[in-house]
This record gives structure tokens, C-alpha cells and sequence, in this order.
């Protein structure tokens, strides 16, 4: 697999009213030919302006971006138009000429190229058909819905046959059932018309759903990247655990931790489940092994890409000896970790 989009060491920072701060701290990412990869963070945490590099509307204070070989970031002129046009770039507020019909926004971009009538024609022809909105050719933007506008800016986005696809926010302003639509229509337009796809969210729901890969974002740094099943069944940075978190319940709060400790007294280890786990039944067998008694008393396992991953919080019960034991079979098959007392007691302070 060849690589579509490279960031070098990319730093980017702003002067406001004399004062110096940095957007983007040393950034490094390689995104490959083919995929869907996502950013995510905070507000604040430099994504948007990440993205805004790939076409050279923003520009690093140092640092390379390369796209499809080229450096974008010391294109001009007519190299940097040309080299804009195989990027396609898809907005939070849909940037829809108000003026202009369903049909003129799409061709908006081949008019601009100099592409003759006819073959604009049965593009913007074609692209109505991808996104579904045959029917809407002579509607205007104010007679559309939010989604309907998304598909438009998707179409125009696709008109001049882009290898690249960047997404800023695309569906934060669309309700969850059109957000769902939105993804489907990117993730084929990634599978039928072989798009590379970089998009930035705050949703981490997003980059469940249709990402292959992530970054994770913080005070202009990246602070953790992989697969997107890697990352979300194993975070590793503070950042990142809270995005996960927030869509998957899978380890208890401090609050929920307490009033766990408050029925159950037993003790409590947590469970790191991943999809080679889920055929094997690790947690009786070693209840057996060890005469204990195992109760599930917290956590769940989710599907991603087609795998299963999640986390338990179990309670065992039974003589020091027996449980210090089954602990350690446990570590034979799955990391765990202790739930002490003292957990507890800062859950409650």
C-alpha cells in the first residue's frame, strides 16, 4: 500500500495582537492509499487546522505535507490549483452557493477546471445518482434538508475526480439517523470510487463507525495513533481513554466503582476481553481450577471491524490463597487488573 498523505514534522503557529501560539507541535502521520483514516480531539487540539494543511489553506511554520508524492505545502500558483483539484474537501456547514441550483453547485468546480459542457454534464449526472438526489437537480440549497446539503457538498467534492477526500466535521451538525447516512455514502465512496478519506470529528462515534485508522489529538500534538480496534480496546493516553469511555461502557466510573463495592465484597479484578477471548471460557475454568466463586458484576464486550473487544469487572470470592491463584490464571490468558479497596476509598473521597 503507497502513501497518499505524509505529515513531516508539521508546526504551525499563529501571531494574535503580538502574542505567539503553536496550533501544531511536531506532527507526524502517514496516511496510505485507500483508507479511512480519522482525527479526533477536543476542541482546540489542532485537528482542524492538521487538515487544513493537505490543500495549503493553511500553511506549517515548519515542516513538510506531502500529498501523492508532491509537497503541497511549497506549491503556487497554478501547480497549487492543480494540485487542488485531485483533493476533494468536504465541509461542516455544507459552504453551498445559496444563489445556485443543486446541479450548478456540483458543477461549480468543472466549470472552474474549464471542463466542456458535455462531459460536466453527465458528471454532475452520474454524481446526482451516487448520492441520491436525481430528483433535486433544480432545487435550490434553502429547500433542502441538513443531509441532503451534505450529499450536494459530497458530490461537489467528487466533481474533478479527487484521489483524496478531506472531511472537516462533516456530520456535527446532523442529526444521528443523517449522520449514519452520511458515513454509509463516504464509506462507499471510499469502496467504489477507491477515495482516500481523511476526516477530523469530536465524535468519536464517527471514527467507530467508518475509520480504519486514528489519531488521537491534544494541545497540537498527537498523542496516540493505530488501528482503530487497537485504540479503542487498549487506549493508552488519558485523552484518548476519555473519548473511548464515552461511548463505551466498559470500566466503571469511581461513582459507579463505589456503589459496586458497597454490594459486593468480595475482590474485584477487571478483565481485558479481546476477540481470541471470546471462544474460550477462561473465567470458569479457572473458577474450577481454583475453587472460587466468579461473579460478573460490571462491563461488556462491543463488535469493531468485525472483532469483538470490551472489558469485565468480575468479583471473586473465596479463601486469600485460592484467589491470589486464580488471579494468576487469569494473567495466563488476559491482562487484569486489581480493583482494591483503596479504589474505593478515592471514589468515594
Amino acid at each position: 500500500m503507497s502513501t497518499a498523505i505524509s505529515f513531516e514534522n508539521v508546526s504551525k503557529s499563529f501571531t494574535v495582537k503580538g502574542r505567539t501560539f503553536a496550533a501544531l507541535n511536531d506532527v507526524s502521520l502517514t496516511v496510505e492509499r485507500g483508507e479511512i483514516f480519522g482525527i479526533v480531539g477536543f476542541s482546540g487540539a489542532g485537528k482542524s487546522t492538521l487538515l487544513r494543511t493537505v490543500n495549503a489553506l493553511e500553511r506549517p511554520t515548519s515542516g513538510r505535507v506531502v500529498v501523492d508524492g508532491r509537497e503541497i505545502s511549497a506549491l503556487y500558483g497554478k501547480a497549487l490549483y492543480a494540485a487542488r483539484q485531485r483533493i476533494g474537501m468536504v465541509f461542516q456547514q455544507f459552504n453551498l452557493l445559496e444563489s445556485r441550483n443543486v446541479y450548478k453547485n456540483i458543477a461549480y468546480p468543472l466549470r472552474l477546471a474549464g471542463i466542456p459542457e458535455d462531459e460536466t454534464l453527465d458528471r454532475v449526472e452520474e454524481l446526482l445518482r451516487f448520492v441520491g438526489l436525481t430528483d433535486k437537480a433544480l432545487s435550490y440549497p434553502s429547500q433542502l434538508s441538513g443531509g441532503q446539503k451534505q450529499r450536494v457538498g459530497i458530490a461537489r467534492a467528487l466533481a474533478t475526480r479527487p484521489d483524496v477526500l478531506i472531511s472537516d466535521e462533516a456530520t456535527s451538525a446532523l442529526d444521528p439517523q443523517t449522520t449514519r447516512e452520511v458515513l454509509d455514502l463516504l464509506r462507499r465512496v471510499n469502496e467504489e470510487y477507491g477515495v482516500t478519506i481523511l476526516l477530523v470529528t469530536h465524535e468519536i462515534d464517527v471514527i467507530r463507525e467508518i475509520a480504519d485508522k486514528v489519531a488521537v489529538m491534544e494541545d497540537g500534538e498527537v498523542v496516540e495513533h493505530g488501528s482503530v480496534y487497537d485504540v479503542f480496546s487498549a487506549p493508552q493516553h488519558p485523552t484518548t481513554r476519555r473519548f473511548v469511555s464515552s461511548v463505551l461502557h466498559h470500566i466503571p466510573s469511581p461513582d459507579a466503582l463505589a456503589k459496586i463495592r458497597a454490594v459486593h465484597h468480595g475482590r474485584l479484578v477487571q478483565l481485558h476481553v479481546e476477540d481470541r477471548d471470546t471462544n474460550h471460557p477462561f473465567l470458569s475454568q479457572v473458577a474450577r481450577d481454583h475453587g472460587v466463586d466468579v461473579n460478573v458484576v460490571f462491563g461488556g464486550v462491543d463488535e469493531l471491524q468485525g472483532r469483538l473487544f470490551g472489558s469485565l469487572t468480575v468479583e471473586l470470592i473465596g479463601a486469600d490463597e485460592a484467589v491470589d491463584a486464580a488471579i494468576a490464571g487469569l494473567r495466563q490468558t488476559t491482562s487484569v487488573a486489581e480493583l482494591d479497596a483503596r479504589v474505593a476509598e478515592v471514589a468515594r473521597a
